[in-house]
Formats: C-alpha cells, structure tokens, sequence
C-alpha cells in the first residue's frame, strides 16, 4: 500500500475526480495520506508584467474553494491550490512532499499534445515515484 498519495486535479476538470479518489482509495493503506492538488499556470512573463499579484491570490482561493467543496465528503484529504507551470510543480511537489504516488486523470490527446506533450505526460516521465494514469 501507498503512504502518500497526490491527486493533481485540473482547474478546468475539478468535476471529473471522483475516478481519481476511488483509484486513491483502492490504493491506499489505512495510514495514507492523500492530498489533492491544484495547479494553476502562469502566464508568460512578458504577460505576467501587466497582471495583478492580486489576480493570482484571487484564482487560488477560489480554486481551493472549488477543491474543498469537491472534497466535502472526503474529510481526511488535504486540498491545496497553488501557482506555477502543472507538470513541473507537480514533480516539486512529490519531491519535496515525499509522495509515493501520482494519481492523475489523462484526456483524450488533441492536436496540440501531440506536439507540446500533455500534463500527464510529462509528470509520468519525470516523476520520482509511480504513476497511476486515469482515462
């Protein structure tokens, strides 16, 4: 079993979890902790010069709020929501948090994953841990 299970949630698919908290729960030991995690992206530098830090504080507590609400009846998982590019700080995130597994829901690729690469595609690659994918 898995002491330390992450499930990254999309902020524009904070709906569709329920699949990846019953494979965490399949997953977990009677110990586990599981947080869920939001990541929301930045925008480019050249951009981010002209947007409000105020804008970024507002998008992450609603998020959390969207998380916590999504997360209701799920008492015992942490929910947190935070700024930067998905992919990498999700990879942060495991490494300094010592999770032991990623849970995290994929799409259906469209035109633009196939060349740039999909958040679930580069977590898998670099993750220091396992990796469950969700379809």
């Amino acid at each position: 079993m898995f002491k330390k299970i992450l499930i990254p949630v999309a902020p524009d698919h904070a709906e569709a979890i329920d699949d990846s908290i019953a494979v965490a729960r399949k997953l977990a030991g009677p110990d586990t902790k599981i947080t869920a995690l939001s990541v929301l992206e930045v925008v480019p530098l050249y951009v981010a010069a002209e947007v409000p830090t105020e804008v970024y504080e507002r998008s992450c507590q609603e998020m959390q709020k969207t998380l916590t609400e999504a997360f209701r009846d799920l008492p015992e998982v942490e929910v947190r929501a935070v700024t930067g590019s998905p992919a990498s700080r999700i990879v942060d995130e495991v490494r300094d948090e010592g999770f032991d597994l990623i849970v995290i829901r994929s799409h259906k690729p469209g035109i633009q994953d196939w060349f740039l690469g999909s958040t679930a595609g580069r977590v898998v690659r670099h993750a220091p841990c396992s990796v469950h994918v969700v379809r």
